[in-house]
């Protein structure tokens, strides 16, 4: 077993005389010396570390034929969605519906963490490639288990503040002999697939902005394709591709437009700038992140990339002229080779509520209206189901797969949402739409089963209530979406809590694409569940909120088997061989964005983490450890500070600290639950202080006060007592 930790041994910066050698452990001496090599040499923040040569194709021999025909070797999963057009259908068919009674655990490994796993492993000939919280990266025997090396890019904890939903990465990339993985701090990474040694490693991103990674590496003509997220804390959005080998980037796609008085990097950005209308988007970014879907169809050589929300949620903010804000909220196709424009489609024109169309895509041949078609399909977070034609971009059709009242309907000759009046709200007017800010679907992978013609979808129902920020400036320090997070506050009173959480459905969705409606549909207790995989047997796969990895009939929906996983699965299952035995794996770990936010709305069995990936076959017969439950008891200092102290702590703590610790004090136990901490003692030192910055607690002292401090530390010795209160008082 090799452990491998990425040391920066060297720097080499491109298209630049000056040579530094360096070694960083702080986070301000980084974005220092920076700073010192922008002003004094004039180069672009791409840097290039080389330390070893590349590995033997022999290893990890991944290339373009075998992603292309990977039918002909169904026993691997080359790639995120197994197959360059993302369908996640497995044509292995070794585990039926009439031997599921036989399918067991086969083994399955414990990662050194307690936060939340998304990734989607890789296997290539025998090993799987995958990714953990914090990017780091493990390569395993896929028969039994054994850790053959480990790689940790030791990102700095304090970069957690940048992240708007854990410290989360969703896969891996493989290709030609190395491992590539995005990092929470803008890094990619190569790694040699023998012994996870760094080959190459590059900035992507300015490292003096909240800029981060969490999406898998595609991997198309002999380029790495990455994006970021951050639109929630003020960036600019972009798509960059490097060379596989070296490193060196060739291309790089913003999607939207920065300072008007600056030439636009291209004539698609020209274009779009005519979309935003008055404001000042720039100065906070304007947002756009392509955090995670994307797709490739090898014929028509076109790169497909999902864009992300607008930076601040609200137009009325950044665009108050109106206008459609492009590339926000879109899907766009590209050449791999240049980045050059093809085309896009806007699924939420202006979008104001965080609708994302960052969401999986699926290439997919369908027969409509008595024609194949070569489609694109999409349930982004806005609620609708969108088919589209994958050449052109032309509109097909839509129509909502879970509960929308924003828009009326997408209009079949426009192929644009008709959204209401009353959906855009402003610092008076609020609006509660649905779907929330959590979609209707999020980045939960779906699966295309070309037997059913069915798409399998993780679906969710959620309603939110937005209002500008009457008093919005944006930080650039934590969120700046714009909403007022009061207004969003969750109730204190326990039984309207009840009811809200009532509301909150969750379902697995067998989606008819050319009908545009439901064949069968599964309700989980749950919003927050897992992604899926399909099967040649008639199977689909799903984990859930509540803990347990399912196997359904594809065609009606019957649950066939469950195992209990100890903990909420949310990433997606695959299947592959070895040895001509089938297996089934899953990355299962609670956490993500809304756990984080409302995990305390939850089923209380997903509130528990234990991050590790579970692999079965037939025959599988271990088991898991006894799982252990901590317990907890309320007990917090006496209350003292007068009712508008605490109010005014209330609206401190959902700005600043809801986000991680729980909306209303509540978590979703993944990081501490305030409402039981013993250490209001060393408040003031870990809030204004950074005492456990170590561990990703920064100090807040640039944006709160002693003052602040201490209100926030009043309201959550307020909701400790006031939960303690409802316990005491149940029948």
């Amino acid at each position: 077993m090799v452990k491998s930790t990425g040391m920066v041994k060297g720097a080499e910066m491109q298209k630049s005389v000056c040579r530094f050698t360096y070694q960083f452990h702080r986070m301000h001496l980084m974005v220092w010396l920076t700073l010192v090599l922008f002003v004094g040499c004039g180069i672009q923040n791409q840097e290039t570390v080389r330390i070893k040569s590349q590995s033997s194709p022999t290893v990890a021999n991944v290339d373009a034929s075998r992603i292309i025909q990977a039918d002909n070797e169904p026993q691997n999963w080359l790639v995120h969605g197994r197959t360059y057009g993302e369908q996640r259908y497995s044509p292995l068919s070794q585990i039926t519906e009439d031997n599921l009674d036989r399918l067991g655990l086969a083994w399955f490994y414990d990662f050194e963490t307690k936060r939340g796993m998304e990734a989607t492993p890789i296997v290539v000939d025998g090993v799987i490639y995958v990714s953990g919280s914090w990017s780091r990266v493990y390569a395993l025997s896929a028969k039994n288990g054994e850790l053959l090396w480990e790689y940790n890019p030791k990102v700095p904890p304090q970069w957690a503040v940048n992240l708007c939903c854990d410290v989360v990465n969703r896969g891996v990339a493989v290709w030609k002999g190395m491992v590539y993985v995005g990092t929470l701090d803008g890094r990619l990474i190569a790694l040699n697939a023998e012994d996870g040694q760094v080959v190459w490693s590059v900035q992507t991103t300015p490292i003096d902005k909240p800029y981060s990674i969490t999406g898998a590496p595609r991997i198309v003509k002999d380029k790495v394709i990455i994006g970021n997220g951050g639109a929630e804390l003020g960036v600019r959005g972009f798509v960059s591709a490097y060379d596989a080998k070296t490193g060196e980037m060739h291309w790089r796609f913003y999607t939207v437009p920065g300072d008007p008085k600056d030439p636009f990097e291209s004539l698609a950005l020209e274009r779009a700038a005519k979309t935003w209308k008055g404001g000042e988007w720039w100065k906070i970014g304007g947002g756009g992140t392509v955090w995670d879907s994307m797709a490739y169809d090898p014929v028509l050589d076109i790169l497909y990339f999902g864009v992300g929300n607008g930076s601040p949620w609200s137009r009325y903010l950044r665009s108050p002229g109106g206008g459609d804000n492009l590339f926000l909220s879109s899907i766009v196709a590209v050449r791999p080779d240049t980045g050059e424009y093809i085309w896009h489609y806007q699924t939420t024109p202006g979008d104001s509520w965080d609708y994302t169309a960052t969401q999986h895509m699926i290439l997919a041949d369908l027969k409509i209206e008595g024609q194949v078609r070569k489609v694109i399909m999409q349930a982004p977070k806005n609620g609708f189901f969108y088919v589209l034609d994958r050449e052109t971009g032309e509109f097909i059709s839509a129509k909502a797969f879970v509960d929308v009242n924003w828009a009326s309907h997408v209009d079949a000759e426009t192929g644009r949402p008709v959204i209401k009046p009353e959906a855009f709200y402003d610092k008076t007017k609020p609006f509660v739409s649905m779907p929330g800010p959590a979609g209707g679907h999020t980045w939960q992978p779906m699966s295309f089963n070309p037997q059913t013609g069915l798409v399998y979808l993780p679906a969710m129902s959620t309603a939110y209530p937005y209002q500008v920020d009457s008093k919005f400036e944006h930080q650039s320090f934590g969120w700046s979406t714009g909403i007022d997070d009061l207004v969003a506050a969750m109730p204190e009173d326990e039984a309207q809590r009840k009811a809200i959480k009532a509301s909150l459905k969750g379902r697995l969705l067998a989606w008819d694409p050319v009908r545009q409606e439901p064949k069968w549909q599964v309700e989980h207790a749950n919003i927050w569940n897992g992604g899926v995989v399909s099967t040649a047997t008639n199977l689909v796969f799903q984990g859930n909120g509540e803990g347990f990895l399912n196997a359904y009939s594809a065609d009606q929906g019957k649950k066939l088997w469950s195992f209990f996983a100890q903990t909420g699965i949310m990433a997606a299952p695959i299947s592959y061989a070895v040895d001509g035995e089938q297996y089934i794996a899953v990355m299962a770990g609670w956490g993500g964005g809304v756990p984080l936010i409302i995990g305390g709305m939850l089923t209380d069995a997903a509130n528990q983490n234990v991050s590790r990936l579970l692999v079965f076959k037939l025959g599988g017969d271990k088991q898991l450890p006894p799982l252990q439950v901590p317990h907890k008891e309320l007990n917090p200092p006496p209350m003292t500070a007068p009712p508008e102290t605490v109010q005014r702590g209330k609206a401190l703590y959902h700005k600043y600290c809801g986000a991680c610790h729980g909306n209303s004090v509540i978590s979703g136990g993944i990081l501490p639950d305030l409402r039981y901490t013993q250490l209001h003692p060393v408040w003031d030192q870990i809030v204004l202080d950074g005492l456990l910055s170590d561990r990703g607690m920064v100090s807040f002292r640039q944006v709160l006060t002693e003052q602040d401090a201490a209100a926030i530390q009043a309201y959550v010795i307020a909701r400790a007592h006031q939960d303690m209160t409802n316990l005491k008082t149940k029948p």
